[in-house]
């Protein structure tokens, strides 16, 4: 697919509902004129907030190649997410590692790509994107037994 010019707007988030808990993610990409080109709001399942924050930047970036992207601003309100894509902050926890490598991968794709850090105020379109996966997730899986606490936060990071 050929490169689209100008740079592209990407606000993704991801949440879950009692960290672990019924997770969700949101990404809306925006042309450089500020048309939204695309929006993706889903459940994910059961994980963590960070666990989903990385998801949604994934399938954000996932998207924007799909359209042709080159050069990306990326808007998320983690800052810890930011902060390790920028490579200030490591990426300590082993459950983690996987889904920092991916989206890493993913953004050595871009000619050019910058992470920036806003208050949720300046994310709110995918912050109710992935708060309706969450709707979505759990509507669709009302009679889901949540794991334990104990082995939950050993398997899901």
């Amino acid at each position: 697919m050929p490169k689209v010019s100008g740079t592209h707007k990407l606000h993704t988030d991801g949440g879950a509902r009692g960290n672990p808990g019924p997770a969700g993610i949101g990404t809306v990409l925006e042309s450089p004129e500020g048309e939204v080109i695309e929006e993706i709001g889903k459940g994910i399942g059961w994980a963590t907030n960070n666990v989903a924050e990385y998801q949604g930047l994934i399938e954000g970036l996932v998207s924007a190649r799909r359209h042709g992207v080159a050069n990306l601003d990326v808007f998320m309100d983690s800052t810890l997410v930011i902060e390790q894509m920028k490579g200030n902050f490591k990426v300590k926890h082993p459950g983690l590692q996987p889904l920092y490598a991916k989206a890493r991968k993913l953004a050595r794709e871009f000619d050019r790509i910058n992470f920036k850090a806003v208050p949720r105020a300046q994310n709110k379109r995918a912050d109710r994107l992935s708060n309706q996966g969450m709707d979505e997730w759990e509507a669709a899986n009302a009679s889901f037994q949540a794991p334990d606490a104990a082995s939950s936060q050993k398997e899901l990071f």
